[in-house]
């Protein structure tokens, strides 16, 4: 109670102290000199400072004005014996009279209560104080915290070196805070802040307080702290109990006298105060399914905000060292997921960021690609060793956990990922799976598997073209195997199985390609003998690759299983190589490089028996060397190639017919694909010069000819079509060879005067001695100079077809008719043109078709020379009466009706009548004109004259009355110049086109 003496204003100077301004000094100056115990008390337990010393002295205050009150409290309350009575549940007769006691004295109620409070808070004191004390310790510079805009002090450097003082971190803490928030709270703020060790002060002086709050504290650790730090806080499992185990600070209690308790819980009850009750029941431990899902929700929730495994990891393996389980699966996966993400190779590639839901959706084909993603040929084979192995042992165990056991699953895995390697990747892969190697460091550890893997992957490479060292180093490193010590060796089997693999791999709609895994089917019965005779094949091929690569014509492996019985797959190869070889490759300009190509040949032609049968193991070594020596001559290396016949040993053996087939082969291609007729130039100059390295023979000569027969040709501008000069390969498909000829006479006005070149072009053009062409062609360049009006040179021609024709009948040559056909035709038509005025050379023309002409023609060609006799004589007689007239005397002349040639004609004529028995006068007869002339139109009609040359003479301005007035009455001569204009080619083949 307050003294009387005590004034107001003492109370108020207190209330007007600030904080801030209270010392260990001033506060008791203020407080010892009012005797208001309740007040004071109440007042001490009021101000809650920063100072440390300061509240100590306030609690020290408080506690020591209501000791009094409590003693009273506990000596009423004490038995006479001196026996406390003990009954701190607050439930029972004798709480009635301690709740009594207090009602009775309220101020004592309230002071007892204020003690209890107080000693509370002095024993937080206390803890903040060991808090204190367990800060780190930290360096400060001594006295230079202050100084500033000192950059440039030339003594710095050595201020540097000054004696740093050493003082602990402040706790973050303030004291009021600390004084006045519940504990769990201040236990969870001192986790959050990662204050460890004066979280474990609070702990060991509070922890009955801090039981029931333990999670929301575990849960305070910050997710990105390393739980390395804060493991010793987690919960563990209790292995006589499977529960919880209960840590031996949750019983801690501060010190505190029953009697306090007691007055306390009394003096609560008294006052009506319930807030403040210490009745609230304490939680059991946790069962151990609970801490597993505590512990996995922890992981979660680490991963959810920071994704930083290891700290994810740390948590599970603590857990797991705790006992607590179903935390195994989980400690796989983020071990799993640990070295995918820090020690797999990465990259920039993979954008989503792993997590453990990722992970857990994969299956393990993607978690295997996941993990060599980034490797490198070089960095795979450690990267398969220390991070997929470990993975697929893993998936191997929980499939036997599970129920489903399969010792080989991590083999299946294993192998399913180098078939699907590219080349390099599984190169590497074998170099790190050699047999020489231990077993603990290699890849593939089986040898027969690496066989079939081998042969699976290489015959799987269909697509590569270029990746033969690859696969050679692929090879070296495959196992080899005695195999005159296996008792079961069996070479049929491995053939039939590269047979039936040849078939597979043939692309089709269904199967585009056969990948490495289709093939280890094949390979996966095969015993070891099989194998080893597999691999003999394997080396024969790759040798075969190789080759084939060297000269510039790659073909994929597939291919070699493709032709291994296809002899036109095989020799289009061999062509190609010889062909496209030397021309692209610089090394080939010497003899050198053809011989080691012709070796290379030779080789894949077969050595190794057949059952080792090489690329062109069909082929015979006699074919090999003329498909090498034909390539030598498609790109024009004739010098070589005579070379080469006469100094290598292959080339010398070739029979002399087949190095001129092989020769004129190569000359009509090179013909073939000329656009230019020159032989001076191009593919045609090569094509003449091929004809210079075999032997001369007829062939030869012919083949040199008809190209220089197609250079004529050319020269002379002749087209195929209007303003296309033709080309050597459409005069090589002309089935009539004549026909061009005509083409020359009809493309040059003036070609007819180069009699004689024409004839030596027929010749070349193959006809060489053959006079029926040679006729054929006379009359055509008759038949040009008729077109052309210039009728002595048709003459001409046509007095020497006529004797060529002559000298085939004296010989009774076979083509003596078909020459007669065309000679006579000829002179005919001569005969017969309108302009032409010479008329003992028409007369003489005549004559000679009279002679040659069949018998049942001869009508026509009568009738036409006695009209023409007829005029003659008429003519005669005109000139005469004209110089009769004029007192000249008119020399005797040789009559025209007997024509040169008259012996034949009456041959004709005597044959003509013994055609026609029992009409000896029949051309006399009006019958006999009328059928001559239908036999003559008849003839006519298939004559052809052109009709470039002079108009007729009906046509032509000033001719003679004589001849308008002969054309215009004689309907047969007209119809026989109308078809004559067209020429007779027909007579020689030239519309057979």
């Amino acid at each position: 109670m307050a003294s009387s003496s005590t004034s107001p204003d003492e109370y108020r100077a207190w209330l007007d102290l600030n904080d801030n301004e209270l010392t260990t000094a001033n506060v008791h100056d203020y407080l010892s000199g009012l005797h208001d115990d309740l007040w004071v008390a109440a007042a001490c337990h009021d101000r809650v400072v920063d100072d440390v010393d300061v509240q100590q002295a306030l609690l020290d205050i408080g506690l020591e004005r209501t000791a009094s009150a409590f003693q009273r409290f506990k000596s009423a309350i004490s038995k006479p014996e001196g026996e406390v009575i003990d009954n701190t549940a607050g439930i029972g007769k004798e709480d009635d009279v301690r709740v009594a006691y207090f009602r009775d004295l309220p101020v004592d109620a309230r002071l007892c209560r204020l003690h209890s409070l107080l000693l509370g808070r002095l024993e937080r004191l206390q803890t903040y104080k060991d808090m204190c004390n367990e800060m780190p310790e930290q360096e400060v510079e001594d006295g230079n915290e202050t100084d500033e805009g000192w950059d440039d002090d030339p003594w710095g450097e050595e201020s540097s070196n000054q004696p740093k003082q050493v003082k602990r971190a402040t706790l973050p803490i303030p004291l009021p805070v600390f004084l006045i928030t519940p504990m769990p709270q201040s236990a969870c703020g001192l986790a959050l802040q990662e204050l460890y060790a004066p979280l474990r002060v609070v702990l060991n002086r509070h922890g009955a307080d801090l039981w029931d709050a333990r999670f929301n504290i575990y849960e305070s650790f910050p997710t990105q702290a390393n739980p390395l730090d804060y493991a010793e806080y987690l919960p563990s499992i209790d292995s006589d109990t499977d529960q919880e185990l209960v840590p031996a600070w949750s019983d801690v209690k501060p010190a505190m006298d029953s009697h306090l308790a007691v007055a306390f819980e009394a003096a609560t009850k008294a006052l009506d105060i319930v807030e403040d009750s210490l009745s609230t029941p304490r939680l059991g431990p946790l069962t151990s399914e609970q801490l597993s899902e505590w512990y996995t929700s922890r992981v979660q929730a680490v991963l959810e905000t920071t994704g930083i495994l290891d700290y994810a990891l740390g948590i599970v393996q603590h857990g797991a060292s705790q006992g607590v389980p179903g935390l195994d699966i989980l400690g796989e996966d983020l071990t799993l997921l640990t070295r995918l993400v820090y020690d797999a190779p990465g990259g920039d590639d993979d954008k989503e960021e792993w997590t453990l839901e990722r992970w857990n959706a994969m299956d393990p084909t993607t978690v295997v690609a996941a993990y060599t993603a980034h490797s490198t040929p070089e960095s795979l084979p450690h990267d398969l060793i220390y991070l997929v192995m470990p993975y697929l042992y893993v998936v191997e165990a929980r499939a036997e956990r599970s129920g489903h056991p399969n010792p080989s699953l991590h083999t299946e895995l294993l192998y399913d990922f180098i078939l699907k390697a590219p080349l390099q990747s599984v190169a590497a892969i074998f170099e790190a799976s050699k047999p020489t190697l231990p077993s603990s460091q290699r890849v593939i550890k089986n040898d027969e598997d690496m066989a079939r893997l081998a042969l699976a992957c290489l015959y799987g490479s269909s697509s590569s073209l270029n990746e033969w060292p690859t696969m050679s180093r692929i090879y070296e490193c495959l196992p080899s195997w005695d195999t005159s010590k296996l008792a079961d060796y069996n070479a049929d089997l491995a053939d039939t199985t590269i047979d039936s693999l040849g078939d597979f791999v043939t692309p089709s709609i269904s199967r585009p390609s056969a990948s490495p895994s289709d093939l280890m089917v094949f390979f996966n019965p095969l015993p070891l003998s099989a194998l080893s005779h597999a691999l003999d094949i394997l080396d024969v091929h790759l040798e075969g690759g190789e080759i084939l690569a060297r000269w510039d014509v790659p073909a994929p492996f597939g291919w070699f299983l493709q032709s291994k019985n296809d002899i036109k797959a095989q020799r289009a190869r061999a062509n190609q190589m010889a062909r496209r070889s030397g021309a692209s490759d610089d090394d080939m300009d010497g003899i050198e490089g053809w011989e080691w190509l012709l070796e290379d040949m030779i080789k894949l032609a077969g050595s190794g028996g057949p059952e080792l049968r090489g690329a062109f193991g069909l082929i015979s070594a006699e074919e090999i060397v003329q498909i090498f020596f034909s390539g030598l001559l498609s790109v024009g290396r004739f010098d070589l190639a005579k070379t080469m016949l006469r100094d290598n040993r292959h080339l010398a053996g070739l029979r002399r017919e087949s190095v001129e087939e092989l020769c004129l082969s190569c000359s009509r291609e090179f013909y073939d694909n000329a656009a230019s007729g020159n032989y001076k130039v191009g593919d045609m100059k090569l094509a003449y010069e091929c004809l210079d390295v075999p032997f001369p023979s007829d062939r030869i000569v012919r083949e040199k000819e008809f190209i220089e027969a197609t250079s004529k040709l050319s020269s002379f501008n002749v087209q195929s079509h209007p303003g296309q000069p033709i080309t050597p390969i459409e005069i090589r498909l002309t089935k009539d060879k004549l026909s061009l000829v005509s083409h020359l006479l009809a493309s040059n006005s003036d070609a007819y005067n180069l009699v004689e070149l024409v004839l030596e072009l027929v010749r070349m053009l193959g006809f060489r001695g053959d006079v029926v062409a040679e006729v054929k062609a006379l009359a055509m360049i008759a038949d040009a100079a008729l077109q052309a009006g210039d009728f002595d040179k048709a003459y001409q021609t046509s007095e020497r077809m006529v004797a060529a024709v002559q000298a085939l009948r004296e010989k009774h040559d076979e083509g003596a008719s078909a020459a007669c056909e065309v000679c006579w035709v000829a002179c005919f038509q001569l005969a017969r043109h309108p302009e032409y005025e010479a008329t003992e050379q028409k007369l003489q023309l005549f004559g000679h078709a009279l002679e040659l002409c069949p018998a049942e023609k001869l009508h026509d060609v009568l009738n036409a020379w006695t009209k023409l006799e007829a005029q003659d004589i008429e003519d005669r007689k005109v000139r005469m009466e004209e110089r009769a007239k004029s007192g000249k005397v008119i020399p005797r002349k040789r009559s025209a009706r007997a024509p040169a040639g008259g012996e034949g004609l009456r041959a004709q004529l005597a044959n003509f009548q013994m055609h026609l028995p029992g009409t000896p006068m029949l051309l006399s007869t009006p019958d006999a004109a009328a059928l001559a002339s239908k036999t003559f139109k008849s003839v006519a009609a298939n004559f052809n004259f052109g009709s470039r040359g002079r108009e007729s003479a009906s046509s032509v301005d000033g001719g003679s009355e004589r001849s308008r007035s002969r054309i215009a009455g004689d309907d047969v001569a007209a119809q026989a110049n109308r078809v004559f204009s067209k020429g007779i080619g027909w007579l020689i083949g030239a519309d057979d086109e």
